[in-house]
């Protein structure tokens, strides 16, 4: 509450003289006074303009004290309520206080007396706020597309909240799967800017040649194939967000002028030399360490530190507790409702698997195995062996792939991969070779289906196509 802002009290009293001298008690006091002398104006000013605090009496005219009392705590009216009973009525006094009353003054009293237990029952009202509005914002298990209460995402939370209202670059780290991108939807969705567009881009998914024409737009003849006027991001953009996804993986070059675009909020479309001016509030994201790279020399120093105004890391599944749990009952309702099958829960040993589980893959990886899970199988309950082999800790299969639905609950990649890397000329090979082996595999078991190979490898499809991307460059480089 401002300093300066005047507490309202309600004076309920239906003798005037004893009402004056109430109101003259508290007249150097930071209180607007409004007094009334029945029982139904009383209910009136409850109804229309909630008071800080009720001064009571507990004898009017129309109605007993006590039911105004009981009304307020009925209708859960955000009030403390001092009890004023004549002396000698102790027990109409606890009654009032078992009632709900904050407090209560016996007459006769002087003006201290009056205005103490006030100031305190103010002050104790404002706690209780406080602490509730606390505890409201400390345990939310979801928020703005999150899931989870834990300790590392109650700091995330409230860093969002806090972040959102300014016009700060927001810089989010973290693991693939961490929920980057929802973060970046979260801040501008509490922003001013809500209402206006957030445009993504995927540094790292669009080829380089193709980067500055996607952020900045292009004219007519910039290049081949630029038919005809495109606007970019940066102008799509304007009033709202722009976030840049995989920020280090923009190229170098690029980097110069995507410094210049944060200092003055001005570019040029590609071909083009007319200069155009957005108002964009600018969010990246990278599952890096963006100093190590800068270090690397992959990201420039002062770009770096045009960006990371403020920071928010996104903390592992792995150390996220019991948000694990969470998290999968969330999916499992919502894919079990998608997919048409009877899943309500999760046995005790299931949940035991997915906590004592690592997921290097985090979220989404969560998200996939449990979407495996219940599309190859039935039932209402979901059961250790309805999980993939690779998390129930059963040994992996050296034997050649069986036929779909042979096995309903393993995934035919899965085994067809470790058999055939089992039998294969790698023996033991450095991981990056095994790694393009795995991928050229599954390309070739999926029709080169991208978004399929992706999720059934629990990994982002922009990390697919840069793999796919190398291999293609290297392939190239030998011919």
């Amino acid at each position: 509450m401002h300093v300066n802002q005047k507490q309202h009290v309600l004076l309920v009293e239906d003798d005037p003289p004893m009402a004056r001298v109430y109101q003259e008690y508290l007249k150097n006091e930071p209180y607007e006074i409004t007094h009334v002398s029945r029982g139904d104006d009383a209910m009136d000013v409850l109804r229309s303009n909630v008071p800080d605090a009720v001064l009571l009496d507990l004898k009017l005219p129309d109605m007993n004290g006590l039911d105004i009392l009981k009304h307020i705590q009925d209708a859960g009216i955000s009030t403390t309520v001092i009890v004023i009973t004549a002396h000698g009525s102790i027990n109409t006094a606890v009654e009032a206080m078992q009632a709900g009353a904050s407090d209560f003054v016996l007459k006769p009293f002087n003006a201290d007396r009056l205005i103490y237990t006030l100031r305190n029952s103010l002050e104790r009202q404002q706690l209780s706020r406080i602490v509730k509005t606390f505890k409201e914002d400390f345990n939310r298990q979801e928020f703005a597309g999150f899931i989870g209460s834990s300790l590392p995402m109650q700091a995330v939370y409230r860093i969002i909240d806090s972040a959102a209202s300014s016009s700060a670059t927001i810089f989010i780290t973290g693991e693939s799967g961490t929920g980057k991108e929802v973060c970046a939807d979260a801040i501008h969705d509490k922003s001013p800017r809500r209402n206006r567009r957030i445009v993504a881009l995927n540094c790292g998914a669009i080829p380089k040649d193709l980067m500055e024409s996607e952020i900045f737009g292009h004219i007519k003849g910039a290049f081949t194939g630029a038919q005809s006027n495109r606007d970019g991001a940066a102008k799509l953009a304007d009033g709202g967000t722009l976030f840049l996804d995989e920020i280090c993986e923009m190229d170098p070059t690029l980097q110069v002028k995507l410094l210049r675009f944060i200092q003055s909020g001005t570019f040029q479309k590609v071909g083009s030399s007319e200069t155009e001016t957005v108002d964009v509030r600018f969010i990246c994201a990278t599952n890096k360490d963006p100093w190590k790279e800068v270090q690397a020399g992959n990201f420039r120093e002062d770009l770096y530190y045009r960006l990371h105004v403020i920071p928010v890391h996104l903390p592992p599944l792995r150390e996220r507790d019991k948000d694990v749990i969470e998290i999968a009952e969330h999916f499992l309702e919502k894919y079990a409702s998608e997919e048409g099958k009877q899943f309500a829960r999760m046995s005790e040993d299931a949940k035991k698997v997915f906590l004592s589980h690592s997921w290097p893959g985090n979220v989404r990886q969560l998200q996939n195995t449990l979407r495996n899970a219940i599309v190859l199988n039935e039932g209402e309950t979901l059961e250790t062996d309805m999980l993939p082999e690779l998390l129930n800790g059963k040994p992996l299969s050296t034997t050649s792939a069986p036929a779909i639905g042979q096995n309903a609950h393993t995934s035919p990649l899965s085994n067809m991969d470790n058999a055939t890397v089992a039998n294969s000329s790698l023996g033991i090979a450095p991981m990056w070779q095994i790694e393009r082996h795995v991928i050229s595999l599954a390309m070739k078991e999926y029709d080169d289906n991208v978004h399929k190979v992706a999720t059934v490898l629990e990994i982002s499809p922009s990390t697919l196509y840069r793999r796919l991307r190398e291999i293609e460059e290297d392939s190239k480089a030998f011919d």
